[in-house]
């Protein structure tokens, strides 16, 4: 099944458990696009991206940490804003999700900066200590915030992320009182095939030293970049020096257990994160509702429901859906910001009608707006 199929599948659950929803009230997310400041990154800062809940309150931090794609030319296609389905759970759950791009990655400046070396003898001291500094950079700038607190932050990763927060955890700041790592590892070049894995085992070895911080760690035995084995040697490594991490070998997930931690596998996943904030008193606040699923444009044909059904299911803000009265519409979606969404959704549209309007930006109904004509003859789509 492909990641698109299993985003429709988790929208049309919404939709069911939504019923008739159009009247009722959403549950508010704030989002922003962020520069975090580094010396280190040059003048223009670590990409990120906040989502949390609205509200006149300091939320504590959930600090995300993404994973490293196996080709360095991948990085760069990378984005905060991709991981915003992620962010939500964790401001579902009252958190202020932070999503950084450590340096190399999506317009983080940095290069190959967290590079471990030749394979055979890959350094991930090195690569970690360059990941720990930028998550540090990310907390020193959340902390100076009227809506975030690092007082009672946590941080979770997934692979090389993963591998991040276990790091961050030996050098814990103040405030960080728990931690998740999915599928957590680094060097992974082929299935089954890990750069060093000797080496991996004795960084984490290293992190328990000094680690104390509860953790998590769930790894799904069908995972193709970190097996189970060498997820028990790394678990066992960390323990024996006294870091504090709970195991849980996860049952397979599809055809590689290595995205388990995935937007479409929530129903998996979240029952591990629930019941371990749980058990450090922090899961007594109530579990937001997703955004309401919009309805459709009344305008709009069967097949043009199921375009904004495909709307509805990406997760890649910023996006925006435009649509004219004879139910022409266009849509885009990943953009940099929301006004670039709008104005291409509008563009597109346009190409069938000279009359377009926004009806949705990213989760929330579009405000009132004037048609915008062209010279374009009007088609319908």
């Amino acid at each position: 099944m492909t990641l698109f199929h299993r985003l429709l599948v988790v929208l049309m659950a919404w939709l069911a458990t939504a019923g008739a929803a159009r009247h009722a009230t959403a549950a508010e997310f704030y989002t922003e696009d962020l520069r975090i400041p580094m010396a280190e990154a040059g003048p223009q800062g670590l990409e990120a991206f906040l989502v949390r809940p609205t509200g006149a309150k300091r939320y504590p931090l959930a600090l995300l940490s993404h994973g490293s794609p196996r080709s360095f030319d991948d990085r760069a296609a990378m984005s905060a804003h991709r991981y915003y389905g992620f962010a939500l759970e964790y401001a579902r759950r009252g958190f202020a999700a932070l999503i950084v791009m450590r340096r190399g990655y999506g317009t983080s400046p940095g290069g190959r900066v967290d590079s471990v070396g030749g394979c055979a003898k890959a350094a991930y001291l090195p690569a970690a200590a360059v990941a720990v500094a930028d998550l540090r950079a990310a907390i020193d700038a959340m902390a100076h915030r009227a809506d975030v607190t690092t007082t009672g932050m946590i941080a979770a990763g997934h692979s090389a992320g993963g591998l991040a927060t276990v790091a961050l955890t030996a050098q814990a700041p103040p405030g960080l009182v728990a931690a998740i790592s999915f599928a957590g590892g680094r060097g992974s070049r082929d299935d089954g095939d890990v750069c060093n894995p000797d080496g991996l085992v004795q960084a984490f070895t290293t992190f328990g030293k000094s680690s104390r911080v509860p953790m998590l760690w769930v790894y799904a035995t069908n995972d193709s970049y970190f097996g189970p084995d060498l997820a028990r040697r790394l678990h066992d490594g960390f323990r024996a020096t006294g870091g504090n991490a709970t195991f849980i070998a996860a049952p397979p997930f599809g055809d590689d257990g290595h995205y388990l931690y995935s937007v479409a596998s929530r129903p998996q996943w979240t029952p591990y994160l629930d019941a371990f904030l749980r058990d450090r008193a922090l899961a007594g606040r109530d579990i937001l509702s997703p955004p309401d699923s919009l309805p459709p444009p009344r305008q709009l044909s069967e097949a043009a429901q199921t375009e904004f059904a495909r709307y509805l299911a990406s997760m890649l803000p910023h996006k925006a859906f435009a649509v004219s009265p004879n139910g022409s519409y266009g849509w885009r979606t990943g953009r940099a910001t929301a006004d670039e969404a709008q104005r291409d959704s509008l563009a597109a549209c346009m190409k069938w009608s000279p009359t377009c309007t926004l009806y949705a930006a990213d989760d929330h109904l579009a405000g009132p707006s004037q048609p915008t004509s062209t010279d374009q003859s009007a088609r319908a789509r």
